[in-house]
This record gives C-alpha cells, sequence and structure tokens, in this order.
C-alpha cells in the first residue's frame, strides 16, 4: 500500500505507542489532518489555542507516564504554545511536537509565515529535527519519540514541510529502543550514607521520580532514622501525597520562608532536583537557597535511577526503620464568607481519594498545602517553569490521560485568561474536570513582589497594572459561553455545596469562587 509522509509519521506514532495528538492545525499540516480518518487509533483533540495544545501535552506526559504529540502551524504556531513548552521543559515532560512547515520549494519565497523553527524550538534544549524526504519521515518520528523519552524526558520536536507531508513514498518505522534511567554512582551512595551518619545537621532535598511513592517511602525511611530534614523542590512535576504516605514539606517561593527552612544545615543532599535558588533576584537576599558554608552532595541527578538510589540508600542507614506516615484527617468545613485562609479548607474537607490536583492557585493557594495534607491520596501537578497559564491546559491533559480519576483544577484568576478556551476543549471532550476559579480581581502576585523588588511605592497608575475590575470579569459566563456549568460561591458553604455536586456529576465544571486578595 504506497502512503504518504502524512500517514507514514501517524502510523509510526501509534506503533511506538504515542496514541494522542493535540493539536492546533493550519494549512501546512492539512495532510497529517486528513489522514488521521486512516488511522483511527489516534485520538486528536482540538486545542484553540497552541498554549492549551502544549500545556495538555505536559500534563497528559507527568499522568500518562509517555509522550502525546502536539501539531502546530509553524514557527508563529510554536511561538504561540513555548510558554508551557517551558513549563513542560522544566517538568521533563516527554513531548513529541509535529511542527508543519512551507513546501520545501516555496520557503525561497519568504512568505509571511516564514520564520526560524529550528531556533525557536531550540530555546527549550531538547531533540530537533526537519525531515528532508517522504521516505525519512518514518524514521524521524521513531527517532523523535526515542529522544522524548530519554531519561528524564524532553521535548522532541520533528519539522515537517508540506511536500514532504504530502508526497508518496512514506515508510513506516518501527519504534526505536529507549533505555531506562542511568544507575546512581554506588560509591556517591556510600559517601552519603557516611554524611547522614556523621552527626551534622543535613537535608535531604528530592525531585522529579523521588515525588511518587517509592521515592517517597525510601526518603521517608532516611528521614526518621538519621534525623535528616526531608524537602521536596519547591515546583514538583508530579507530587503524590496525602493519607499513608510520608508528609514532604515543599522549598517555600518566598526567599526569607526558604532561608528558614535551610537555617543550620551542613550537608545538603539532592536526588532527582537542583540545589535551590531564588526565582527572582531581589536586593540584599540570596540567589542560592544553600546556606553560606553548607556541602551539596549529588545522590541521583534527573537523568539517574533517583528512586532506586533512594532504595539503595534507605537499606545503608534505615534498614529496620519505618517511615513517618501521614494520618488521615481533614480540616472542619469553615462557614462564613470566603477568604484566602479559608477556602482551602473546603478542598481539603472534600478532596476526594485519587484526585489529580492541577495547582495555579498562586497567592490565593498559600495554606493548600496544610489543608489537604492528610486527604486521601491524591497527586499534585505544579508551576515547574514559572509561566503561568498552565492550570487548566495541564489539567486537561491529565484528564485525557486518567479518565477514570477526578481532575481538579485551582486555578488563579489571573493565570486563567491567559488558556481559558482550555474549557473548551474540556466540554468538547467531556472531561471530568472540575476548575475551582479562584478570583481575587487581581494580579495579587505582583502586588506582592512590588515590594519585595525594593521598588518605590506604587501610585495609581502603577496599581492600574496589578487591577483585574473595571470591568469584572464575568467567568461564570465565560464558563458557560464554552460549553461548561458554572456556578459562583461567595461563602465557604457555597463552595462546599458546589464542589461536592460539581465532583458527582460528569463532565467538566467551573465555580466562581470570589475571594479577597492576599495583599
Amino acid at each position: 500500500m504506497t502512503i504518504n509522509g502524512a500517514q507514514s509519521l501517524i502510523r509510526t506514532l501509534v506503533g511506538a505507542g504515542v496514541d494522542v495528538c493535540f493539536a492546533n492545525p493550519g494549512t501546512s499540516e492539512m495532510h497529517f489532518v486528513a489522514a488521521l480518518d486512516a488511522v483511527p487509533e489516534m485520538r486528536a483533540v482540538l486545542g484553540l489555542f497552541e498554549g492549551v495544545v502544549t500545556g495538555a501535552a505536559d500534563g497528559y506526559a507527568r499522568i500518562a507516564g509517555r509522550p502525546a504529540a502536539t501539531l502546530l502551524h509553524l514557527g508563529p504556531g510554536l511561538g504561540n504554545g513555548l510558554a508551557n513548552l517551558h513549563n513542560a521543559r522544566r517538568a521533563h515532560s516527554p513531548i513529541v511536537n509535529v511542527i508543519g512547515d512551507h513546501a520545501t520549494y516555496h520557503k525561497r519565497y519568504d512568505a509571511p509565515l516564514e520564520s526560524d523553527i529550528e531556533a525557536v524550538a531550540g530555546s527549550l534544549n531538547g531533540w530537533v529535527r526537519r525531515s528532508a524526504r517522504t521516505e525519512d519521515v518514518g524514521a524521524d518520528a521513531a527517532d523523535a519519540i526515542a529522544a522524548a523519552q530519554e531519561p528524564p524526558g524532553k521535548i522532541a520536536t520533528l519539522i515537517l514541510p508540506a511536500d514532504v507531508s504530502w508526497g508518496d513514498g512514506g515508510r513506516i518505522a518501527a519504534p526505536v529502543p529507549v533505555a531506562g534511567p542511568r544507575p546512581a554512582d554506588p560509591a556517591a551512595v556510600r559517601r552519603i550514607a557516611k554524611v547522614l551518619t556523621g552527626g551534622e545537621p543535613v537535608a535531604l532535598l528530592i525531585g522529579g521520580a523521588a515525588c511518587r511513592e517509592a521515592g517517597l517511602l525510601a526518603a521517608g525511611r532516611i528521614a526518621a532514622a538519621t534525623g535528616a530534614r526531608l524537602f521536596a523542590e519547591t515546583f514538583p512535576a508530579r507530587l503524590e501525597r496525602g493519607a499513608g504516605l510520608p508528609a514532604v514539606e515543599r522549598i517555600a517561593y518566598l526567599v526569607e520562608s526558604a532561608v528558614q527552612q535551610l537555617d543550620g544545615i551542613r550537608h545538603l543532599i539532592v536526588a532527582g532536583a537542583k540545589p535551590p535558588v531564588s526565582f527572582f533576584a531581589y536586593p540584599n537576599l540570596p540567589s542560592s537557597l544553600v546556606p553560606e558554608g553548607a556541602e551539596v552532595h549529588v545522590l541521583a541527578d534527573a537523568g539517574e535511577d533517583v528512586t532506586h538510589a533512594l532504595e539503595d540508600l534507605a537499606d545503608l542507614v534505615a534498614a529496620h526503620t519505618r517511615p513517618t506516615l501521614q494520618d488521615a484527617v481533614r480540616p472542619e468545613p469553615p462557614s462564613g464568607p470566603l477568604t484566602w485562609q479559608n477556602w482551602t479548607d473546603v478542598i481539603g474537607a472534600l478532596l476526594p481519594e485519587g484526585a489529580i490536583v492541577a495547582d495555579e492557585s498562586n497567592t490565593s493557594g498559600l495554606l493548600l498545602p496544610q489543608a489537604t495534607a492528610g486527604a486521601p491520596r491524591h497527586d499534585v501537578l505544579t508551576l515547574t517553569g514559572g509561566a503561568i497559564g498552565y492550570g487548566m491546559p495541564v489539567a486537561t491533559g491529565a484528564a485525557v490521560a486518567a479518565p477514570d480519576r477526578p481532575v481538579v483544577t485551582l486555578q488563579s484568576d489571573g493565570s486563567a485568561l491567559y488558556t481559558i478556551s482550555a474549557l473548551w476543549t474540556q466540554a468538547r471532550e467531556n472531561l471530568d474536570v472540575t476548575t475551582v476559579l479562584l478570583n481575587n480581581r487581581a494580579y495579587a502576585i505582583l502586588r506582592l513582589e512590588l515590594q519585595r523588588v525594593g521598588a518605590q511605592a506604587g501610585g495609581p497608575k502603577a496599581g492600574e497594572l496589578f487591577d483585574l475590575s473595571r470591568p469584572d470579569i464575568d467567568f461564570v459566563k465565560i464558563a458557560e459561553g464554552m460549553g461548561v456549568p458554572a456556578t459562583r460561591a461567595t461563602t465557604a458553604e457555597e463552595l462546599a455545596e458546589q464542589f461536592r455536586r460539581a465532583l458527582a456529576e460528569p463532565g467538566p465544571h467551573l465555580i466562581d469562587a470570589i475571594v479577597p486578595p492576599l495583599l
């Protein structure tokens, strides 16, 4: 059977287990779109904005543990999706980007959408290739899939010129074998065991795969046996938590708080994480959060088998020790008007077993970790790269990856507006996503940062840039206009009743929770 380049690409993707494609196509991708009907195994999910497409691919990868594909239109389409690809890069999410381009013979005419796609894709520090011949497309796709899954995961971008896509002579390629993570250095494990038993204050900072159950249990054993302080990175890609698992404190976002957390340690052991740094530079505050004079020890980097390294280390220093596990405990349901302090107790009181929480609550969510610590087991996905507008797209992809699990998006209002069209995709795909929209009518984080960077007190003009009122944004109407049932809550009782009802009903829901700002 004669097939074209696009058909060979899709069949190669499906043959390697990549059977979901989040897409926002254009003219250059029409042969890929047409080929979808010939490959029923591929699920195509339309996003109305490329940032939704790329964020959904990130969320899918974090939960499924394998890549989805994206389909984007030339350089500008890739550019529109870059912020959430940046977050995906920081999360080590495996993603296969398929970027359509002009036909090879058309590029010399410098048409309006002509751009340097390689330069844009190269900023993601991943794998980039341009298919030059139709007969090579399948092999290029197989290489892209393997590259994306190379530990710890990366973004692979395959550029597909239109004539290479439509040309006949495509060949389906077999999957390329992918090696697992490298083993950690046994000598490093032994050295760090001596550090842990040396009598000096130690902190253990975990990230990546170590934030899953097996890694948490091993790290918990180590902490219980040695007295080491146990922390997780500030924004883990996926953190398993809740009753029955070791409770792990995350390194604080605020520099001042992080410095207090690590105060007094003489040794910092990093396992699947990097030594912590501040998000931004602040006057008279350190950029490195490692205490002065403390020694950093690398147990395993992100590309190494950090879980087994922690288990081996635990066998050396905690052979007969059990980790301290979080008790099952929920906050009492609050009452009265919603505040930035009490809405988290509503979530903690009602969060269901097995939930996936996409957390972009920002300043409104400072108390969320405490409120949900003893809730039933759940996963938390966080803003790994700091590029806002990730919450609803990531939740969309997570719901595609795990249709049997409830997905909860805790979404600040300012960040929501970047990618709010994700609601439309959730409605079209009938995804079980409940969005709690934390509406404080402000970029509250910027009010905080204005003070912290040492800028002069902002006057009315500065305040205008942080204010999201005049007019107030009606998120209920926006959601309903995109096909998502929506309600508004102003009290803790209303939020509890609406959250409970949304969780019980299939499909997407949005709750516009009116929460006063922190500042």
